[in-house]
């Protein structure tokens, strides 16, 4: 069946006159009475009919709304999903794009180290040789954009780079040379400078392991941490008996699943039980939890409040002016009491310990709420005595 809001032509929120008035125009209009000439008139007037059905009971309605937006979350989440495996797709892909690189820049070091090994001047064929060398972080930086985005600034140029390292080679080199002088030491021989230039870099599998672990500590930064799935709701229904002794309820779940609610000492009326990681279960996110509703069904006895059981009990007149003895229903039989003189139906009486129990092993009380009654046929004495109490008449 379709939407019944969107076949009524009602808001979410729509009230229960509203929502009636809207059926009676639309079953109006599409009654196949007066739409003769329309084939689907009989099926959209069935479905009007069947939209009101679903809205005009509390329950079914609240039944709806909750599937309806567990729906439309789960719908969500699979686009969510959809996009997280596009993403994973795409830094595959820029893993392969780095590990190309890699293999371009460590031939490119072998080519510069062989250079450097036939030059005369060492220190500057070094100097070259480093510049076309990245580290794993710079290589990674320049694939992904990832340092120039953040930092708002421009990247320099391969050629800035070059010049930016060699600069700093020749400075380097002039300063040993300054400090071996004032020492008294002699310069380097080209000979062992070749011999220092062509000192093998480190070798492939450690410099991938690096370029590896670079990447993945800059996905992981990136990378949201898991979402855990939206709660999943139920109502758990209980007597006062199933209070009383704490035994175990079965509650059927919207996906069809029966799950085992022990009851707890503490438990009442329309407290929320939260289950964890018994919710619902989507891909690429942390199971979500199941927060069951407890309801007592009603008792023809009593009515519970928090951990009290309230009842009533109906008392004479001359019970309320002069007191007398009495017994009251309890959920484990009758139990006498004494109602005071000049009781009134807005007094009750307390007995402990017969209520629900509590959290710290104690149980609730049972309030006896008053109700003082009239005989079912008038007496001349009472009534006599009431008038002359109402004019001041007093023998």
């Amino acid at each position: 069946m379709r939407d019944p809001y969107s076949l009524l032509g009602v808001k979410k929120d729509a009230g229960a006159d509203e929502i009636k008035a809207a059926w009676r125009s639309k079953a109006k209009s599409l009654h196949p009475d007066h739409n003769q000439d329309d084939p689907s008139a009989t099926k959209r007037f069935a479905e009007v009919g069947q939209a009101y059905e679903v809205l005009k009971d509390p329950d079914r309605r609240r039944r709806y709304d909750t599937a309806r937006e567990t729906h439309q979350t789960i719908m969500q989440q699979r686009e969510a999903t959809r996009q997280a495996e596009e993403r994973a797709k795409a830094a595959r892909a820029n893993a392969e794009k780095v590990m190309e690189e890699l293999a371009r820049a460590n031939a490119q070091r072998a080519q510069a180290q062989a250079s450097a090994t036939a030059s005369a001047n060492a220190g500057s064929t070094s100097g070259a040789g480093q510049a076309k060398g990245e580290s794993p972080e710079d290589m990674v930086d320049r694939i992904f954009g990832t340092a120039s985005a953040t930092s708002g600034g421009t990247k320099p140029s391969p050629e800035q780079r070059q010049a930016s390292a060699s600069g700093q080679a020749q400075g380097q080199s002039q300063s040993q040379a300054q400090t071996g002088s004032e020492a008294g030491a002699k310069p380097e021989s080209k000979p062992e400078a070749a011999a220092a230039a062509a000192k093998p870099a480190p070798p492939l599998p450690l410099q991938a392991i690096e370029l590896i672990g670079t990447l993945l500590r800059r996905i992981r930064g990136e990378s949201p941490p898991p979402e855990k799935a939206p709660d999943l709701l139920a109502t758990a229904k209980a007597t006062l008996d199933d209070m009383l002794t704490l035994n175990v309820l079965t509650v059927t779940l919207s996906d069809e699943r029966e799950i085992r609610l022990p009851l707890e000492a503490g438990m009442t009326d329309g407290q929320e039980i939260r289950l964890k990681g018994q919710g619902l279960r989507l891909q690429g996110m942390q199971r979500g939890d199941l927060v069951v509703t407890l309801r007592i069904t009603r008792d023809p006895r009593f009515v519970v409040e928090g951990h009290d059981l309230h009842t009533v009990l109906s008392i004479s007149l001359e019970d309320a002016v002069l007191g007398g003895e009495h017994e009251v229903e309890t959920p484990g039989g009758k139990v006498p009491v004494s109602v005071p003189a000049w009781s009134g139906s807005d007094q009750s009486l307390t007995v402990p310990g017969l209520g629900l129990l509590k959290e710290d092993g104690e149980r609730g009380d049972l309030i006896v709420e008053l109700r003082v009654i009239l005989w079912e046929k008038p007496d001349e004495k009472i009534v006599d005595l009431m008038r002359h109490m109402r004019h001041g008449l007093f023998v």
